[in-house]
């Protein structure tokens, strides 16, 4: 019994050494065990439920429940850590104003991961943006694979990874090509010089893009005539896809066959052409008069 009672106040002696000690702060081994227990429980405990709430759901709802559950994660670890201190004494009054200088700094830095965080859970909330979509930011197009909390990937078309801040989607203007549906419009446009016969330029982009390969029937591909250009009469055939990240190879396989059937049926594609005219009120005047050596300085003096 003796031992016993022994090797627990050796324990009991352990666990009140002290890490850290002041007149409003006291915290010991003690503390520190019981924090980083129930940090361990909480662990436990939250990969339990992450498991049995994500163990029938879809891979895209699971990827949104999971960015969420990250966010709620770190706020669940710095309660337990707020109540196992306040539990064990710790005058948390104090240790806030004494790291009161320390959060103005840490606000500042920290403001746009916060605002990111912030601005991907309202992301996964409103269902603006998912796994898959096609979406264009400074000029580049990109597919979505990866919606995390403070960041968004998405994969260019020349298989570079974009990395995109979450709060770039609420305070600017962002391109989603499949935010409805996954068919978008594209076109394609071309030039034919003057003279042509437009209803047969018609015709030619008409069956060009009906016969073409990823383009879809219904809705059915249609030409407009734009314009009269400078050098050119413009037209664009406009066609309906559902691979708007293949985009690009679709439309040079029909700028490839237009030009081919353009050159069977004689149509012109012209270059730019700029008519120049001089106005002289009189005209140029050639003179075959030479100077003579004097007026060069040759002349002996």
């Amino acid at each position: 019994m003796d031992n016993l009672s022994d090797i627990g106040d050796a324990i009991k002696s352990f666990l009140n050494t002290s890490i850290l000690d002041s007149n409003d702060i006291h915290i010991n081994v003690g503390t520190l065990i019981t924090i980083i227990l129930a940090l361990v429980v909480v662990s436990f405990i939250l990969r339990v439920i992450n498991r049995i709430v994500t163990k029938k759901l879809p891979l895209e709802d699971k990827n949104k429940f999971i960015s969420v559950f990250n966010f709620l994660r770190y706020l669940l670890y710095i309660f337990v850590v707020v109540i196992v201190l306040h539990s064990s004494g710790v005058n948390l009054t104090v240790l806030l104003t004494a790291s009161a200088a320390l959060f103005v700094g840490l606000g500042f830095a920290l403001q746009y991961l916060f605002q990111d965080i912030i601005s991907g859970v309202l992301m996964i909330m409103d269902q603006s943006l998912h796994v898959g979509d096609i979406i264009e930011v400074d000029g580049k197009v990109g597919r979505v694979f990866e919606i995390r909390l403070r960041t968004t990937r998405a994969l260019t078309r020349d298989d570079k990874v974009i990395v995109i801040p979450n709060h770039i989607f609420l305070t600017d203007s962002i391109y989603n090509y499949t935010q409805n549906h996954k068919t978008t419009r594209e076109s394609v446009k071309v030039g034919v010089a003057y003279g042509s016969d437009v209803t047969k330029v018609t015709q030619i982009l008409e069956e060009v893009v009906s016969d073409q390969r990823g383009i879809l029937k219904s809705p059915k591909p249609f030409v407009q005539f734009d314009d009269f250009g400078d050098s050119a009469l413009l037209f664009s055939v406009h066609f309906y896809i559902t691979d708007s990240f293949g985009d690009p190879r679709i439309k040079s396989e029909v700028r490839y066959k237009i030009d081919a059937e353009f050159r069977k049926n004689a149509v012109t594609i012209p270059f730019p052409q700029r008519d120049v005219h001089i106005f002289q009120p009189r005209p140029f005047e050639h003179s075959n008069v030479t100077k003579t050596d004097q007026e060069w300085g040759l002349a002996d003096d």
